[in-house]
């Protein structure tokens, strides 16, 4: 976003303990920094949640320091679980505040790591989310979510995860195969970009690689995650292990020129409100994709025209989906190109969303 804000012309000011590199960054005052904040990870539950709560006090303070100094018109923050500082900060420096929102982290720490203050989470998250200017979502489903807590209809907007589409001109298949060390595979490629844990079901491919029709298919998976031993026990024991390529991670830099390594972009299941950045990386690499058929998703997709939609959780309609794009390449160019054309008409890039934020703040700077 930062990028895109600049190309549209608008000068910004980074202020944040853990920085970015680029243009944009500049040098941060203060203590603080990666290892610091990575720390929280090795403390009891309760005492990093304290301190996630905690860090809204130091940071609404360089907010206000660093806005007032570069004379702010508009703040712009993607919200994180117990931090309200950004709401706190555009009250007193008297702009306006616009929180991104990518997911209900109170919903998703319950269900993950679990919450030791269920009551003050909530309570933190719903004032953040009621007293931004704008809240800027990813899907409508999201947005529908955070009506139901209180979140005035008018505030929300919707900007879905956006991509750099110049970044995937001039395909290079053989070079892209070759970086991945994927040289010798010769049947269709299955491909899954991300940090992939047990949720993301690409335990259902796996079991899927064994039946007929998908003898000859290949699942590369770019990244790393928790799932990774299971699913490499899985292969295993299924006989699909010389056909499940773990390549491990790469810089997010690197992926536009490795996504023509696949034939089918894979994204086996997702969260309900989620906008999952993979699948409109693939649509702009020119992939068909095979997907669950859930709302989030279909405020994108049409199923058999970009992607090929099953039931969520049902291994049988995903293999079913893949084998149909393995056995016809024709099939799979033609998808792959709308899904590339629905990209551009819908403008899910990063200048589209920079756009749509300046659009929804219009009235307000």
């Amino acid at each position: 976003m930062i990028e895109a804000f600049v190309a549209e012309g608008h000068e910004v000011h980074e202020e944040a303990l853990v920085r970015r590199t680029g243009p944009a960054a500049k040098p941060t005052s203060g203590a603080g920094g990666s290892g610091t904040w990575s720390a929280l990870d090795h403390l009891p539950r309760f005492a990093r949640e304290l301190a996630e709560y905690g860090y809204s006090v130091p940071a609404r303070r360089r907010l206000i320091r660093a806005g007032g100094e570069f004379k702010a018109q508009l703040l712009y923050e993607r919200y994180a679980f117990g931090n309200t500082s950004g709401v706190s900060a555009s009250r007193r420096l008297g702009v306006p505040m616009v929180l991104e929102v990518n997911s209900p982290m109170v919903l998703e720490l319950s269900k993950t790591r679990g919450l030791s203050f269920p009551r003050l989470a909530d309570k933190s998250e719903r004032w953040t989310f009621k007293e931004a200017d704008r809240v800027c979502v990813v899907t409508h489903v999201l947005a529908e979510m955070l009506k139901e807590m209180g979140v005035a209809e008018e505030r929300l907007f919707v900007t879905p995860n956006g991509v750099h589409p110049d970044a995937y001109t001039n395909p290079d298949p053989a070079g892209a195969r070759k970086a991945l060390g994927l040289e010798s595979v010769k049947g269709a490629v299955l491909g899954f970009v991300g940090f992939y844990r047990p949720w993301h079901r690409l335990d259902l491919v796996v079991d899927g690689l064994a039946a007929r029709e998908l003898r000859e298919a290949h699942l590369v998976l770019i990244g790393e995650g928790p799932a990774e031993e299971e699913l490499r026990l899985q292969a295993e024991k299924r006989g699909v292990a010389e056909r499940v390529h773990f390549v491990g991670p790469r810089a997010h830099s690197e992926i536009p020129g490795l996504l023509p390594a696949f034939d089918i972009g894979l994204v086996p299941a997702i969260n309900p409100y989620a906008s999952p950045l993979k699948l409109h990386e693939y649509m702009a690499a020119g992939l068909p994709s095979v997907a669950p058929d859930q709302p989030n998703l279909r405020e994108v997709l049409t199923s058999g025209e970009q992607a090929l939609l099953f039931k969520p959780g049902d291994g049988d309609g995903l293999c079913a989906a893949l084998a149909t794009l393995v056995a016809d390449a024709d099939l799979r160019s033609r998808m792959g190109e709308r899904a590339r054309e629905t990209l551009v008409e819908r403008d899910l890039t990063w200048r589209g969303n920079a756009r749509r934020v300046l659009a929804a703040v219009e009235d307000l700077v």
